[in-house]
């Protein structure tokens, strides 16, 4: 673990969750790899420009902290399990059809998970592997986000168990892959790890076309990532982080209309560090922001919680202004001690790695909308530390 201060250039804290839009040539190297008509160096060597491209860009915003896109990743989801998101490249023991949808969104489509036939369960791709070939690029910080163990339990069979391998095994399993997933990026020179938790708000809402969501499951993903939290110090535990949002694919939601005090009395219950919060397109911000202050945790077994709030929408093409930025965070100083406050986006801008950004009118038009978002929550930042005093 490096050590990084998330206060030292803006004063108040203020960090990317991870993914970018994937430029259009790099969207049709992934579809021509899919068809077989370019090997695997050809579309790596792809995702390497877009890597090079997107830790650039992301420099010049002032970010403090930088990603590098998960330009190279099926989807934040997935990344660990499939080299592309049509199921090219599965790791052992899944199937590409059958497995539960992740997801239903408002305008309709779906994503769905591969189905789990047997075990043992394996990562085939650590987010390390990725980022190692992405830091020597930066002349920042670099975060690295990984996939919550909540969202790949979904990966069992939801009614049936599996012969010879029983969802405890495989909990257990997964367990560990995700504590492998999140100590391998810190040892690859990651400064913050944050954990995609978009599954928590979507576990709240009873939709009968997608079963998995009317169950009550949401007790048992805190339970399971809090199962890999308890495997790291407090001192550890500090720069891991919990994100959470309503879903942000193809400018799309899927629960954004469960209400955020369904969520988060709980999802403070899980011992992360500091969370990353989606806010910027809530319409009632001062309730959301209330219940962020009152459970926001002062000794989360060890750990003073941080709260960084949603200041920019993805999935909205209209740019805020740093006023903006800074207006949000000073009224959320109102309910949540400035001390523990920090800014960052909503969402990723585009979690899957083929993503049309139809809101946008092109993934190229939304990636060069991103960087001057990205700049303006910076300096939005910077304008809300000083006019509350944090240096």
């Amino acid at each position: 673990m490096t050590d990084y201060d998330p206060r030292t250039a803006t004063g108040i804290p203020t960090e990317p969750v991870g993914s970018l839009p994937r430029p259009s040539w790099l969207q049709q190297a992934y579809a021509q790899y899919d068809a077989g008509e370019i090997t695997r160096d050809q579309l790596e060597a792809e995702q390497d420009k877009a890597v090079k491209d997107s830790i650039e860009h992301l420099e010049q915003t002032g970010e403090p902290i930088i990603s590098d896109g998960e330009q190279r990743w099926s989807s934040f989801a997935t990344y660990a399990i499939t080299d592309t998101l049509a199921g090219t490249g599965l790791a052992d023991h899944l199937a590409g059809t059958g497995g539960q949808y992740f997801a239903i969104f408002a305008d309709g489509h779906n994503r769905q998970l591969p189905r789990l036939t047997g075990g043992p369960f394996r990562y085939k791709t650590y987010a390390a592997d990725t980022l190692a070939k992405s830091i020597g690029l930066a002349h920042k910080p670099m975060k690295q986000a990984v996939i919550a163990p909540s969202m790949l339990a979904l990966l069992y069979p939801l009614d049936t168990e599996l012969p010879g391998y029983s969802r405890e095994a495989f909990e257990e399993d997964l367990v560990g892959e995700c504590e492998k997933d999140i100590r391998q990026a810190f040892a690859a020179g990651a400064a913050r790890v944050s954990i995609d938790f978009t599954e928590g708000r979507l576990a709240t809402r009873a939709d009968p076309r997608n079963p998995w969501t009317g169950r009550n499951m949401l007790p048992h993903f805190i339970e399971l990532n809090n199962r890999v939290l308890d495997r790291f110090t407090a001192d550890e535990r500090a720069s891991i982080g919990i994100h959470t949002c309503p879903g942000g694919d193809r400018d799309s939601v899927h629960s954004a209309d469960v209400p955020y005090s369904d969520l988060l009395p709980s999802m403070f219950g899980i011992n992360a560090g500091y969370f990353l919060i989606q806010l910027a397109s809530e319409r009632d911000k001062d309730r959301v922001y209330q219940l962020i202050g009152e459970h926001l945790r002062t000794d989360a077994n060890g750990v003073t919680q941080m709260a960084y709030i949603g200041v920019i929408n993805p999935l909205n093409p209209r740019v805020e202004s740093p006023e903006e930025v800074r207006d949000g965070l000073v009224r959320a100083a109102n309910f949540i001690p400035a001390d523990r406050l920090g800014s960052t986006d909503d969402c990723g801008f585009s979690p899957f790695s083929i993503d049309e950004k139809p809101n946008h009118g092109s993934p190229d038009f939304a990636r060069d909308t991103a960087w001057q978002k990205i700049t303006n929550r910076v300096e939005g930042t910077k304008l809300a530390a000083e006019k509350l005093g944090i240096s």
